[in-house]
């Protein structure tokens, strides 16, 4: 996406590896979100009776309840393409600044997104020469109603962004000034760090090149709007502080923009360091109504800003307040200097949509930072003084990947940019409520859990949403794809995800609901099975499971053998043997669980007729691909861990199932070309499906797949793999679109459900990676990376 307005000049440390677009960049293919027009007749039929009752529940939800729906197929997100690398560590909010500068969605309440882009939030530059201003321009291409008096429409073919995720650069070559300024933005996302890491905080680090021969004056002023242009900005109440803080040698000093709603408080703060040839300045407080020439002037006469020493009053209902931060510095003729800003906020106590304040909790950060809500100053401070460690961390870690000739710039970039949404995924990080027990009341003796095993107690809780459209926490059948970012950057994370799982898996929850898709009444969470997911943030995630209700998830055939899966690939990567020792019966109950779906006892499971699995809009009746090939490779890992805890009775056990299980599978699915995607016979079953393999990938991820439990001969799975890539891939738009979900072996889609003929990103990314442990060659291969 680099346009031909890029400069050749890359600006100050800008990588080559990443996502470059000009500001000035405008896209030719327009994208929308999935409307019910797009599905055909005979599906609409097919589906009558779920959408009339998810019309029914809809309507429930947001005209009685006055809720948001976890799936709202009515008030489908407009999707536009403006959106940047968030800011922000690992579960605290998140707040994303687009490509073209602007601060455009927002993410403070837990889960629930703001789709705002706030105006008033900007960066402004001036320049100065012998004591005069001779250029001021607010570093955005709008040209808004509001605000008038200031100098907007930077010309964007001048500026260009670039991302690689927690960092991210805007380069503007300010025209006519022989000037180039480089906007860094810094996130502590750092691997491996369970401190830092959790800070609701960001770095701007403005690197100022003169390229005149004479010296310049240079002044960044940062505006924000305290609010996020939600309806609540005017809902009154709320003020500004100005503030400086002074820590062992280092200064910082700035405003903090005091957002008093009734629910979940917080308070933003913009900050600047100081240091003896910097000015640092600021506006208390503005209105961003009107044309806001004073602040304009205030800074255009000078450089600075007038620096009030009182506080604001409180607004007045109706009214919204903005704050403004100044920061100069003189750049020699030839030379360059930098400016270096934060952006905070700290909302350390967070309640849910369902509003049930005993089971409120405190963020990580809190545990370093206080839960009292005025944690911004020392947050601000701390940012400023150890982003450049941050940055050492997050180049250590990157450059080993950045550097290796043989992969691709796209792979690179890749890796790194889509890591965002384990910030930006709704997530929360939360630290265990002093009374919480995580397998309610169940102990390891009977069957469950510690109350608080070690892991969650010293490392907190943590979840993120499926989708930001689909809002359900750490949904479990998806996060079989998500879980490898977790489990090898943040692996104390991972584990503590799986003891909530775990706990959940031993209770239950009795309360018949209706379910959308065959309008019968079944319990919300059957004891002995894999919960869908853990909540909704509308509601009360840990407190009530399963707020999917389309399907009653405790017939689905996957979620169990997904969890025993991802249980052993995790103890493969972190040999943590008292995690194995806790996990290994949850583990037995959930395969046991799993067996009753072995109707005629041939070691292999059957699918119901119905949709019953991930695939949730996809039928499958009988032994499958994909859930008979991860029921295959649950039994290895089943059996690896029996061996592993010296449990011989329990190993021979499983190994019996196996043989028989793996027997049955290429007897019922092997088609001497690929595995069916079902054993019915019907019009569909002999079906291409691109995750037939999903089952042996986490086996070859776990350091398994070869030896005395392989359940997939190899060159039966290389022969599955080149008839996915020649059918699914290249058959499928030319092969530039990756692998759709099913494939007739007559080289077209298919299209007997609404999901057959989907391309679901994670699957890909899944099947690539199998490739990959295959060592396919040729083609193949240079298709993979």
């Amino acid at each position: 996406l680099m346009s031909r307005y890029v400069p050749k000049e890359m600006g100050y440390g800008v990588p080559a590896e990443g996502w470059r677009i000009c500001l000035a960049h405008e896209f030719t293919e327009k994208r929308k979100p999935f409307q019910s027009g797009d599905v055909s007749l005979s599906q609409v039929l097919k589906h009558l009776g779920l959408g009339i009752r998810y019309l029914r529940w809809w309507y429930k939800k947001t005209r009685v309840e006055k809720k948001a729906p976890f799936i709202d197929m009515f008030g489908a997100l407009p999707l536009r393409q403006i959106y940047g690398a968030p800011l922000g560590g690992i579960g605290g909010g998140t707040i994303t600044r687009g490509w073209r500068g602007e601060f455009c969605r927002w993410q403070l309440n837990p889960g629930k997104y703001h789709y705002k882009t706030v105006i008033e939030n900007q960066f402004t530059v001036c320049l100065r020469r012998d004591g005069q201003t001779v250029y001021q321009q607010v570093l955005s291409v709008e040209r808004p109603p509001t605000l008038q008096g200031w100098n907007w429409g930077f010309c964007g073919e001048y500026a260009y962004y670039h991302a690689l995720y927690p960092r991210a650069w805007t380069v503007y070559h300010l025209p006519g000034q022989n000037v180039t300024l480089t906007c860094r933005q810094i996130s502590p996302v750092i691997p491996h760090d369970y401190q830092d890491a959790s800070l609701p905080v960001a770095v701007f680090v403005w690197d100022v090149e003169n390229k005149n021969d004479y010296a310049l004056d240079v002044s960044i002023m940062f505006t924000a709007l305290n609010g996020s242009g939600h309806r609540d900005d005017k809902s009154g109440g709320h003020w500004n502080q100005p503030f400086r803080l002074e820590k062992e040698g280092e200064a910082v000093s700035g405003v903090l923009l005091h957002h008093c709603t009734a629910v979940n408080p917080y308070t933003l703060c913009i900050a600047a360091r100081e240091q003896p040839d910097r000015d640092v300045s600021h506006q208390t407080a503005f209105s961003p109504k009107g044309t806001c020439n004073g602040l304009w002037n205030d800074l255009i006469t000078d450089g600075r800003l007038d620096s009030p020493t009182g506080s604001s009053p409180p607004t007045a209902k109706g009214e919204r307040v903005a704050a403004a931060l100044a920061a100069g510095c003189a750049v020699s003729a030839q030379n360059r200097n930098c400016l270096e800003f934060s952006l905070a906020w700290d909302m350390p106590k967070i309640t849910f949509g369902a509003g049930e304040q005993q089971h409120s909790r405190f963020r990580r950060y809190t545990r370093y930072y206080g839960s009292k809500g005025d944690a911004s100053p020392l947050l601000s401070h701390h940012a400023l003084t150890q982003y450049r460690g941050w940055e050492k961390r997050i180049e250590e870690w990157q450059t080993p990947v950045l550097q290796d000739s043989s992969l691709p710039a796209w792979y690179k970039s890749a890796l790194f940019n889509e890591l965002y949404f384990v910030a930006d995924g709704g997530t929360v990080w939360t630290e265990l409520a002093e009374d919480a027990d995580v397998s309610g009341g169940l102990r390891p003796e009977d069957g469950g859990l510690p109350a608080q095993p070690a892991v969650i107690k010293e490392y907190g809780r943590f979840a993120y949403l499926e989708g930001q459209e689909y809002r359900m926490y750490n949904t479990y059948d998806v996060h079989y794809y998500a879980s490898f970012a977790l489990i090898m950057l943040w692996p104390k994370l991972a584990l503590s995800l799986q003891y909530d799982i775990a706990g959940s898996v031993v209770q239950q929850d009795p309360t018949e609901r209706l379910y959308l898709m065959n309008g019968r009444c079944s319990p919300v969470k059957t004891k002995g099975v894999v919960p869908h997911d853990i909540g909704d943030p509308e509601d009360e995630p840990w407190q009530r499971v399963n707020a999917y209700l389309i399907h009653d998830t405790a017939g689905w055939k996957d979620l169990n053998l997904k969890f025993v899966l991802q249980v052993y690939r995790d103890f493969h990567l972190t040999q943590d043997a008292q995690y194995l020792r806790d996990m290994w019966p949850i583990c037995e109950m959930v395969t046991e669980s799993e067996l009753q779906f072995d109707l005629d006892g041939d070691g292999l499971i059957e699918n119901s007729g119905y949709a019953d699995q991930t695939y949730d809009g996809w039928a499958v009746t009988g032994p499958s691909a994909y859930c008979g090939g991860m029921w295959l490779a649950s039994l290895v890992v089943m059996c690896k861990m029996a061996r592993l805890l010296e449990n011989d009775a329990k190993h021979q056990y499983y190994r019996g199932i196996l043989d028989r299980g793996s027997a049955a599978f290429d007897k019922l699915l092997w088609n001497g070309k690929y595995y069916n995607y079902d054993s019915s016979g019907n019009d569909h079953s002999n079906s291409v499906m691109s995750d037939q393999c999903a089952g042996h990938w986490f086996l070859r991820a776990s350091g398994l797949g070869d030896g005395d439990y392989q359940a997939f001969p190899k060159e039966k799975i290389q022969t599955a793999l080149k008839s996915i890539f020649d059918l699914n891939v290249m058959s499928f738009a030319g092969g530039q679109m990756g692998a759709v979900n099913g494939m007739r072996p007559e080289g077209v889609p298919d299209r007997s459900s609404v999901q057959s003929d989907e391309v679901w990103i994670g699957v890909v990314y899944g099947l690539a990676a199998t490739m990959i442990h295959e060592l396919l060659s040729g083609e193949y291969l240079f298709w993979v990376i």
